[in-house]
């Protein structure tokens, strides 16, 4: 089912010019469009309520999303693809024939392979191998899909972030949550439908990786902070009691729906959509962020001080926003852009992370949401098998940033468990087995959602966009 909009933006240039021209021909043309507009029944109701739930194409597999952003780019090769070649070649350059062409910006033509950096051990029935800083994640390791054969078109952080949530390189593309709100809208009227929170110290990609781009800014990811209140202003200024603030917004609400009855502008549905959201935050945020109701024994197999921010909470809060009807969440990670002392940087991410995606899953599955819920983990790229050094900038035993093959998991949501797709050649440079593009992964978590990612469209400037662009394919393999 293809959604597209009703050229807003072009009847919105010829009604000023008609209304502006002051000729009868002008009246009856304006008169024209908007009957015409009128007509189109999905598009009046996307105007009265923008997040109202619509079907998808087909019977979906999951109804929401938990995506686990590992900004930075973790090692493959030091958490999920182990490579003993790499431990024989130890300190000896890569050959040429290898490398080819491939040009990095810390990494010398001539640097030496650097070997995994931590033991690995097979787990689970399904006997994935897995590092030894991961030991949480291997008590689960059977509920989860792991795809060792991504790669994508970009090198750098913000592009590839960027790219990885949108299709597109540079901003302005919607991003992945904004596009399954738009299609998908949302079950719940009390809290926002896409929710963005971050436990790092900044996101290379920026906002555009939760922006609505072209779609309606209603489809925005809404950034919930670590501290005090989830969203500033949610809490009334002293003296403005309930009553005179609803009084205030019914008034607002009047005259904005009279001039989108006019205007039939979307960002005007947007406008209403988002004072009677923030008036219904000031009760649903508060209760959403207290987790005094959680028992102990959930506080502790997340690892989690309710009272202290960390990825543990925000995996908890993840968890419970989904029970409460949230589409989709975000969670930014920062930090795995381990240029130096790679083995440093991941044993403190991996404690810091480990212990709460393994309990999301558990705790999804052990409260019947799993099936439902798709839970996505990974960076934007990998990391290169061969060391980085630069005593220039106090760099040494790191990784520089591999776009050619990289590793991610997913969990739930129609995902197969269990099983391991794709593989690199010995040396964990290139993809050997099944290569999946990121276009490819998009495709796969839209059909999962019960989207074909060819139909999921918005006319803008003129053509319809997608998601992936003109590429992509859906990766059966991995679908239970």
């Amino acid at each position: 089912m293809a959604r597209k909009n009703s050229n807003v933006s072009l009847q919105l240039t010829r009604r000023h010019f008609f209304d502006s021209c002051g000729v009868g021909l002008g009246k009856i043309a304006l008169s024209g469009l908007l009957s015409g507009a009128l007509a189109n029944s999905a598009t009046a109701t996307a105007r009265q309520n923008p997040l109202a739930p619509r079907p998808p194409h087909f019977a979906p597999k999951a109804k929401q999303v938990i995506h686990l952003f590992m900004a930075g780019a973790p090692s493959q090769l030091d958490l999920f693809d182990y490579k003993r070649e790499l431990v024989k070649l130890e300190g000896k350059p890569l050959p040429p024939s290898v490398i080819g062409d491939q040009r990095y910006a810390f990494i010398r033509p001539d640097a030496g392979v650097l070997g995994p950096r931590f033991k690995f051990s097979q787990h689970g029935q399904c006997g994935a191998e897995l590092s030894e800083v991961l030991p949480h994640l291997a008590r689960v390791v059977d509920d989860v899909c792991f795809v060792r054969s991504l790669r994508t078109d970009q090198f750098n952080h913000a592009p590839a972030q960027i790219f990885l949530n949108t299709g597109f390189a540079q901003p302005g593309r919607p991003s992945l949550g904004s596009w399954v709100v738009y299609g998908l809208g949302c079950e719940t009227q009390d809290l926002p439908a896409f929710v963005v929170m971050s436990t790092g110290s900044g996101i290379s990609g920026g906002a555009a990786n939760w922006s609505s781009g072209f779609l309606p800014t209603v489809y925005n990811g809404v950034r919930f902070r670590n501290q005090g209140d989830p969203i500033l202003n949610v809490s009334s200024p002293v003296g403005f009691d309930a009553e005179l603030q609803r009084e205030t917004l019914g008034l607002v609400e009047k005259f904005n729906r009279r001039r989108m009855e006019v205007e039939g502008d979307p960002e005007i549905a947007t406008r209403i959509a988002a004072y009677e959201m923030a008036f219904r935050l000031q009760t649903s945020a508060p209760e959403l962020t207290d987790l005094r109701s959680e028992g102990q024994a959930t506080l502790d197999l997340y690892g989690c001080d309710p009272e202290k921010p960390s990825f543990a909470r925000a995996c908890l809060l993840a968890r419970r926003m989904i029970e409460r009807g949230v589409r989709f969440v975000n969670i930014y990670h920062e930090g795995w852009d381990a240029h130096s002392d790679v083995s440093g940087n991941l044993r403190k991410n991996c404690g810091a992370t480990d212990q709460a995606c393994a309990a999301l899953v558990q705790d999804l599955k052990q409260r019947g949401l799993l099936d439902e819920t798709l839970v996505i983990w990974g960076g934007e790229f990998g990391r290169t098998p061969m060391v980085e050094s630069n005593p220039a900038l106090g760099r040494s035993l790191g990784r520089d940033h591999h776009p050619q093959a990289f590793t991610m998991w997913l969990a739930g949501g129609g995902v197969r468990p269990g099983f391991t797709l794709g593989a690199t050649d010995d040396l964990g440079f290139h993809i050997a087995e099944r290569p999946v593009h990121v276009y490819d992964l998009q495709a796969t978590i839209l059909h999962l959602l019960g989207f074909d990612h060819e139909r999921l469209t918005f006319h803008h400037a003129g053509r319809d966009f997608r998601l992936t662009d003109v590429h992509g394919a859906v990766v059966p393999e991995i679908l239970a």
